[in-house]
């Protein structure tokens, strides 16, 4: 039995926000029809819905009323919107090619009981119905299977938005917003007096087991709900470090409410002409910053509860390191490694990764490159750089985060900017700290690069591969020059000479497809 909802009493504005919010959960294949008498706020549903996709508050939304059919090309989908009041019989509908635009796309259909049974079986049916007061309407939504999950949480952040905001703020847009890799997704929320961003990270259900019955989430610390990012947030901006402010949080329902940091990524900055030599050394202040303040042992968090950062797991560094024979070898060489080649390897990186482990902690944030920074140059100095994407943070040395940085997997830092930045972070980090030992510290540095490049060389053949993301290659010569930069360190000579007897500089500068 499909499951109601009613929400009661909406005005104009709240009926398009409705729409927005339903806009976060739509997918391609979705079918979402409108129901209602004339006048009572179709329309405005309708717009509210396609502006959102089409991430344009000001576009253009025609009536199909009398072309039955407008399609839009929306960034994250085809959609395809019907009006059915004068559709003269089913075949105009199959004709006008409703099917491959439900297949193909999304649909949004208004009048759909005019062509009841050629609706989708699957879908959500949206109910505009007369209100208290004519200016008001009651709007029911009844779900199939395949929606009720996403309708659920479609009033959950709406409801949880709406009891967030500042009581003197009026909400006056929800739009999708692109994020990172994971499984979380954000909204941008403009109201009346500010811009926020709603963070949407239900609780993640574990992957399949990979090694001692855990999943490679479990073994790699990876945040599986809000928890890390709300204490670690919470914490770095008590250090003094710009990370968006969390102005609410559900913390078992896994919605948080943030400050909205804007769209100047550093590669949105470089790409404006903002120097390469600024933006990096203003982030490795940053790190100079959190090295001299650190964090405590345990992080609060707001039931009451606390927080620490986890350490690295052996079995995890031994995974991704890993990849580069599972994924990169067979893409080189034509076969796959034999349990010989594949032992020898791994007895390489044994006391590489032994060396890492060794060393006594202090804060990785783990993602600390160019896709989660940004530049906000009318701050204050010291706060140019914000911070996003730290919930996987570790109890791990110091050097991690300077080989995220100066290595940065998408963005070519020159070898005279990664040299020039390290050199001044350790300068600084020595003038306060007679403990600080140079050479360990660029051990460290070294080992750690050729583990992550490593994995990263393997991780972009498996996105081409496994996902069909070949566009992650792009970034292989990079990586494999980075690769190179710390095989030069006399420490890891073994891994060099294992990588200039098996892989040559043909396969390491091999063309990749676009």
């Amino acid at each position: 039995m499909n499951a109601a909802a009613c929400l009661r009493g909406l005005d104009e504005a709240a009926v398009a926000r409705l729409a927005e919010f339903i806009a976060l959960k739509l997918r391609p294949g979705d079918a979402i029809l409108l129901h209602g008498d004339l006048g009572l706020g179709k329309t405005t549903f309708a717009r509210a819905l396609i502006r959102s996709l089409l991430a344009d508050p000001d576009a253009e939304v025609p009536s199909p009323t009398f072309g039955i059919v407008q399609p839009y090309e929306t960034p994250r989908m085809p959609l395809a919107h019907f009006d059915l009041y004068r559709l003269s019989g089913p075949d105009e509908l199959e004709e006008l090619g409703f099917r491959d635009a439900a297949n193909d796309g999304a649909v949004l259909v208004e009048w759909p009981e005019r062509a009841a049974a050629a609706m989708p079986p699957e879908r959500l049916d949206v109910t505009l119905s007369p209100g208290t007061t004519p200016a008001l309407r009651d709007v029911t939504l009844v779900a199939t299977p395949d929606w009720q999950p996403r309708l659920d949480r479609v009033l959950a952040l709406r409801a949880f938005t709406l009891a967030s905001l500042p009581s003197t703020e009026t909400l006056v847009s929800v739009a999708y917003l692109q994020g990172d890799a994971s499984p979380r997704a954000y909204a941008r929320l403009l109201t009346s007096a500010s811009r926020h961003v709603l963070m949407d990270a239900p609780r993640m259900p574990d992957g399949p087991p990979i090694l001692r019955g855990l999943p490679y989430s479990r073994i790699a610390h990876l945040a599986e709900d809000v928890r890390p990012f709300v204490a670690i947030g919470n914490a770095l901006e008590a250090s003094g470090l710009t990370t968006p402010a969390i102005r609410a949080a559900d913390l078992d329902a896994g919605m948080v409410l943030l400050e909205d940091l804007g769209d100047l990524t550093f590669g949105r900055a470089l790409a404006a002409g903002v120097p390469q030599g600024t933006l990096w050394s203003a982030a490795v202040d940053t790190l100079i910053q959190l090295r001299r303040t650190s964090l405590p042992d345990e992080l609060p968090l707001p039931d009451g509860t606390t927080y620490r950062l986890p350490r690295f797991d052996r079995a995890a560094l031994e995974i991704e390191v890993s990849l580069f024979l599972d994924w990169y070898w067979p893409e080189a060489v034509g076969s796959a490694a034999d349990d010989a080649l594949r032992a020898g390897f791994m007895a390489l990186w044994a006391p590489v990764i032994d060396g890492i482990l060794a060393e006594p902690p202090g804060v990785f944030l783990r993602d600390f490159h160019s896709p989660n920074l940004f530049w906000l140059p009318e701050r204050l100095p010291g706060a140019k750089v914000g911070v996003i994407d730290f919930q996987d943070a570790l109890a791990e040395s110091w050097p991690l985060d300077l080989v995220s940085l100066l290595q940065d997997a998408r963005i070519d830092v020159s070898q005279s900017i990664e040299q020039g930045e390290r050199e001044r972070y350790m300068c600084e980090i020595a003038s306060s700290d007679r403990s600080f030992d140079r050479d360990r510290f660029l051990a460290t540095y070294a080992a750690f690069g050729a583990q992550r490049n490593t994995r990263l060389i393997g991780l972009w053949v498996r996105l081409w591969r496994r996902d069909g993301k070949p566009g992650y290659l792009h970034h292989m010569a990079r990586t494999w020059n980075y690769l190179e930069r710390n095989l030069e360190h006399p420490a890891l000579a073994p891994l060099a000479a294992w990588f200039a007897a098996h892989v040559p500089t043909s396969a390491r500068r091999r063309t990749w497809p676009t």
